[in-house]
C-alpha cells in the first residue's frame, strides 16, 4: 500500500442488524477497505468476510459506557486515512440518524479528507416491520417522529394518530410512557418494544402507554431496542396484540 497517497474515510450505514440489508455500495466499500472502524450495531457478521490484511478496530459503545469517546474516534478515522488508508466506518442503521455521522463528516472535511457518506436502512422504520408496524399507514397515521431517548419527549406532537419511535429509550421507557400518556395519547395508547430487530435475540413486546414499563420489566426488555407508539400497532400481526379485537381498526 502507497502510504504517501492520501486516503479517504467512507461512513457506511449498515442498515439494522441483518448482513443482507446493507447497500450494494456500502459493501463495495467495505470490501475494498484498508480499515474498518465499527460500531457495535452495525451488521457484524460482515467482518468475519473481510480479507486478512483488513485491520478492524472496534469501537462499539453500550449504554452508560463508551470506551472509545467520539471525540478518538473522529481522530482515529483522519489518523488512518493521513497514512493513505482507504477507511470504512461502519455504522448500524444510517450515519446521519443517531449514529454522530455529521459530526465525523465535519470533522474528517476539516482535516482535508475526502468523506463519502452511503445512507443505511434506518432501524426506526425497519425494525418496526418485523411485527408488521407500518410507522405511516392511510387514515391511521399521516407522519412519524423519530426521537432518542435523551428527546424532550413532551414536546413531541400530535396524539396516537402520529407515530412516536423512540431509540435508545429503554432505560427511560417508565418516564417516557408517563410523560406521553399524560398528553393527548393517553394511557390506551398502543406501544410495541422490538427488541435486537434482525438478531438472534429479536422478541416483541405489546402494551399500552399504561402498561408497558410493567410489561417490558418482567420480560427483561433489554436494549437494543426500538419503541413505537401510536395507533399503527394495532395493525401488527394479530398473534402480537393483546389488544382486544373490538378495538383494533380495519382500514
Amino acid at each position: 500500500m502507497n502510504t504517501q497517497a492520501r486516503g479517504s474515510v467512507a461512513l457506511v450505514g449498515g442498515g439494522p442488524g441483518h448482513p443482507d440489508l446493507i447497500t450494494v455500495r456500502g459493501r463495495q466499500l467495505l470490501t475494498a477497505a484498508d480499515v474498518v472502524i465499527a460500531d457495535r450495531l452495525g451488521p457484524r457478521a460482515l467482518l468475519d468476510d473481510l480479507g486478512p490484511d483488513t485491520e478492524v478496530i472496534d469501537v462499539g459503545k453500550q449504554p452508560h459506557h463508551h470506551p472509545v469517546p467520539q471525540s478518538r474516534i473522529n481522530e482515529l478515522l483522519v489518523e488512518h486515512a493521513r497514512a493513505g488508508r482507504r477507511v470504512v466506518r461502519l455504522k448500524g442503521g444510517d450515519p446521519f440518524v443517531f449514529g454522530r455521522g455529521g459530526e465525523e463528516a465535519e470533522f474528517c472535511r476539516a482535516a482535508g479528507i475526502p468523506v463519502e457518506v452511503v445512507p443505511g436502512v434506518t432501524s426506526a422504520i425497519a425494525v418496526p416491520s418485523i411485527a408488521g408496524i407500518p410507522v405511516t399507514h392511510r387514515g391511521v397515521a399521516a407522519g412519524f417522529t423519530v426521537l432518542s431517548a435523551h428527546t424532550d419527549i413532551d414536546e413531541v406532537p400530535g396524539g396516537a394518530e402520529h407515530t412516536v419511535v423512540l431509540l435508545m429509550g429503554v432505560s427511560g421507557l417508565a418516564a417516557t410512557a408517563a410523560t406521553l400518556a399524560a398528553g393527548r395519547r393517553g394511557a390506551d395508547c398502543p406501544v410495541a418494544i422490538v427488541e435486537d430487530g434482525y438478531g438472534d435475540g429479536q422478541r416483541v413486546t405489546i402494551g399500552t402507554l399504561g402498561s408497558i414499563a410493567a410489561d417490558a420489566a418482567a420480560r427483561g426488555v433489554r436494549s437494543p431496542a426500538v419503541i413505537v407508539v401510536g395507533d399503527v400497532v394495532r395493525l401488527a400481526d394479530p398473534d402480537l396484540l393483546p389488544i382486544p379485537a373490538a378495538q383494533h381498526r380495519t382500514v
